[in-house]
């Protein structure tokens, strides 16, 4: 038998040997009772009570100045619709309601004069009649009383979809601008404080900021005077 076998048999009878001793062997002695005693003598400290702590004066926004004093005020805001202004009236307004915590920012569309409102409407009228004539000129010419369509009409038919196009593009191009009013007025409580058309430019933020804070200002000082703020 060689030394390899010698190990593998010698290796089980040692691990056998090794549980008899442990299976015979008496269990350590329990801790005594001083021991036991140390242990349940020890104090967890207690924890010392929070001083107490007085409370963090942050700042906080007064009624003073441009802070609070938008509360109940309104300002409206009426823009050209057609000009492309819905960007511009989005951002003042956020801006006030920012400035001015509690103000009522309102926004509309300031319409063009009467006469360009009148307009605007007959203008898609002509439109279709100046395609409808194009398509179906020699029924339509017959029964207006001409016997031969004028002469513009044969040029307009020689290039039937150039017209068209042109028709509803002109058409659409007259409408807008008759609708466009070039507006951008801002009223505070119903008093004008920036107009676009007297102006003829586009207010900053801090312009029109300034204008709202100084109006809301003196209408708080008027209201103060009238109801005993000052007494």
């Amino acid at each position: 038998m060689d030394r390899a076998q010698l190990l593998l048999l010698g290796l089980p009878i040692f691990l056998l040997c090794s549980d008899i001793v442990n299976l015979f062997t008496p269990p350590p002695p329990k801790p005594t009772h001083q021991h036991h005693h140390h242990r349940q003598s020890y104090q967890v400290p207690k924890p010392q009570p929070l001083l107490q702590q007085q409370p963090l004066d942050f700042p906080t926004q007064k009624q003073s100045g441009t802070g609070g004093i938008g509360l109940g005020s309104t300002v409206n805001i009426n823009f050209c619709t057609s000009c492309s202004y819905r960007g511009n009236a989005a951002t003042i307004k956020n801006m006030l309601e920012t400035a001015f915590p509690g103000i009522d920012v309102v926004l509309g569309n300031y319409p063009p004069a009467l006469p360009k409102r009148l307009l605007s409407k007959v203008v898609p009228v002509a439109q279709f009649g100046v395609i409808g004539v194009i398509v179906a000129g020699e029924q339509i010419f017959p029964r207006l009383g001409y016997i031969v369509p004028p002469p513009w009409y044969y040029s307009l038919r020689a290039n039937r979809f150039g017209s068209i196009a042109s028709t509803w593009l002109l058409g659409n191009f007259f409408q807008s601008f008759l609708q466009s009013s070039g507006a951008f007025e801002v009223y505070c409580n119903g008093e004008l404080v920036f107009s676009k058309l007297k102006e003829q430019r586009f207010p900053s933020e801090i312009e029109l900021r300034d204008l709202v804070g100084r109006r809301l200002a003196n209408l708080r000082v008027v209201d103060g005077i009238g109801g005993g703020f000052w007494s």
